[in-house]
């Protein structure tokens, strides 16, 4: 805990002021650009992956960044999701798996988290995607058939976003894009799906396109 407090002095002393006037405007209210769902996992630093600042991402984050199908039970995801797509109005969101992925290790192994109740319902959510790594990755190694799951619980948890009425709204009106990444941790990875079919590609593949009109548009400012 003192490293943590440490790290709010400095902080204070010296982030904040060199950023006083963002967080002055961020004060005033909240325009994130994507909801970014994605695990809990220590080792996911999202503004770090995606070299964004405070109030450009609404985060949400759970073991294995899993979208419940939606229901009448009222859950945190459920509720978070309607609130940045209704009210926030962001026209992106983001689910975002990663490699060591101990929710996704306790997907294919059930076993290991048969103990622990609410775990294990809870990955229950992911089990149609193990299922269909299972299935496609019978002929692979362990490696392999883990990163097929991680792909497939991505596209997975899109397919419960869409049953989401916020989400299914905005997406027939045209203003909310659906992403699936896969962030590799040793790496620095990110693959990303492809805006037709369900192919992962590179971030910087996938998103050529964006890229080069955020540079240019840019180089034209400066």
């Amino acid at each position: 805990m003192p490293h943590f407090a440490s790290g709010v002095v400095r902080f204070q002393e010296t982030v904040f002021p060199e950023k006083r006037p963002l967080f002055e405007k961020l004060a005033l209210g909240q325009a994130p650009e994507a909801l970014f769902i994605t695990c809990s996992d220590s080792r996911i630093e999202t503004a770090m992956i995606t070299q964004t600042e405070p109030g450009e991402l609404f985060v949400c984050r759970n073991a294995g960044n899993i979208v419940p199908p939606h229901s009448k039970q009222t859950g945190g995801i459920t509720a978070s999701i309607e609130f940045a797509v209704s009210v926030l109005k962001v026209p992106h969101i983001v689910v975002c798996g990663h490699t060591e992925c101990g929710a996704m290790k306790g997907a294919m192994n059930p076993e290991s988290v048969a103990s622990l109740e609410h775990v294990s319902e809870w990955l229950g959510h992911a089990r149609a995607a193990v299922s269909i790594a299972n299935e496609l990755g019978k002929d692979l190694d362990d490696a392999q058939r883990m990163w097929l799951l991680l792909k497939e619980n991505v596209k997975l948890q899109l397919q419960h976003l869409r049953t989401h009425p916020s989400v299914a709204l905005a997406l027939a009106t045209g203003n909310l894009t659906l992403h699936g990444w896969v962030y590799d941790i040793k790496s620095g990875e990110v693959a990303a799906l492809a805006q037709e079919g369900d192919q992962f590609l590179p971030v910087r593949d996938r998103y050529a396109a964006e890229i080069a009109r955020l540079l240019d548009h840019r180089s034209c400012a400066a």
